[in-house]
């Protein structure tokens, strides 16, 4: 198994659920100054400052993950403006021609295709070399998917979406690649466009199954679907060939729970334990009957404990402690499962 590997040396419990983040997280206030100065002409403010300001704000996240315990950390994509257009940014045949409306009053600057699309500067190599270096535990590397960034751009050039998302996703296996001979072990692919168009889920699996071609087993691989229908995909995307599936349940009160027991959950899951959206800290309590509630899907060695999505619109102050109480709760439910106390869903004992 892919996730074993991510058990510390010194984990204090037979029972292993592993700990993670899925990626974005709130910037210190002074590096979005620092970004305003970057992009003021009159400052005397140059990229050197900004490559020095962003290793800083890495730096500085990476260990205040690292400081709640977590198993596997990110830093937090301190790094990445915005997870659609900081990746057009960097790939050849996109073009940016002013912000859009999205809902209510925001905007997204929703770049274009005008040329097909090709891989030019690598995207996140640098990044996971710096945060893998600063850090003493396992680096996970949170990558948008092809579909969502062909969904979420106009396309001018291809015949069609589907193409258009054949060819990112062609690039997404080079920049994974590049990122596996980095010594990545954990690649997350992040789909937000997919169950908000779910009659596209086979064309993610086409996507999917290009972006792993090649890639070593022993490299875990997740995809990360937040908000949606999820059984408008499920049970369909069990086929995709991926390790893990990270599912936002919490903030809806887990009123989708029961989609994935209607058919067996033959991936791991990585269940969302903390709402995202929700600026208060739950109690170590709450969280741990939200973790015990994954153990009606999987069973406890399949099981990943994560918010459930990005931190990056919360106070820093609240996400760390949700972050802290998690890890605190999943030790917890491990203590339990080892005295044989938890007897509930795929994790009770088995009857002869």
């Amino acid at each position: 198994m892919t996730r074993e590997q991510f058990r510390p040396e010194n984990h204090p419990n037979d029972h292993f659920l592993l700990t993670t983040v899925v990626g974005s997280y709130k910037k210190p206030k002074w590096l979005d100054r620092a970004r305003e100065l970057l992009e003021d002409e009159d400052a005397s403010f140059d990229e050197d400052d900004w490559e020095e300001a962003t290793d800083d704000a890495a730096r500085l996240i990476t260990e205040e993950h690292e400081r709640t315990g977590m198993d596997v950390i990110c830093d937090g994509e301190m790094r990445r403006n915005e997870m659609v257009e900081y990746f057009a940014h960097l790939i050849e045949g996109y073009e940016f021609n002013g912000r859009v409306k999205v809902w209510g009053h925001n905007y997204f600057d929703k770049p274009s295709v005008v040329e097909e699309v090709e891989y030019g500067e690598e995207w996140l190599v640098d990044e996971f070399e710096f945060t893998d270096s600063v850090s003493e535990r396992p680096v996970k590397v949170p990558i948008t998917g092809p579909y969502t960034l062909a969904n979420w751009s106009f396309n001018e050039v291809y015949d069609d979406e589907e193409q258009l998302a054949y060819d990112l996703a062609d690039l997404v296996n080079e920049e994974i690649e590049r990122l596996v001979d980095a010594g990545a072990k954990y690649i997350q692919i992040d789909e937000p466009a997919l169950a908000t168009t779910p009659d596209d889920h086979a064309i993610v699996g086409a996507c999917l199954d290009r972006i792993v071609d090649d890639i070593p087993e022993d490299v875990r691989v997740g995809l990360h679907v937040c908000y949606g229908d999820y059984s408008r995909i499920y049970p369909e995307m069990l086929d995709y060939p991926v390790d893990e599936y990270d599912l936002e349940l919490c903030n809806g009160n887990y009123e989708q729970l029961d989609v994935f027991t209607e058919h067996e959950f033959t991936k791991d899951l990585a269940l969302g334990v903390v709402d995202a959206h929700v600026a208060e800290v739950e109690p170590v309590e709450e969280i741990k009957e939200n973790i015990v509630k994954g153990f009606e899907v999987v069973p406890p060695e399949r099981l990943t404990v994560s918010p459930d999505c990005g931190l990056k619109l919360l106070p820093r102050e609240v996400a760390y402690g949700k972050m802290e109480n998690m890890v605190q709760a999943a030790r917890e439910v491990e203590e339990e499962l080892d005295a044989g106390e938890i007897d509930v869903g795929l994790a009770a004992p088995t009857s002869d």
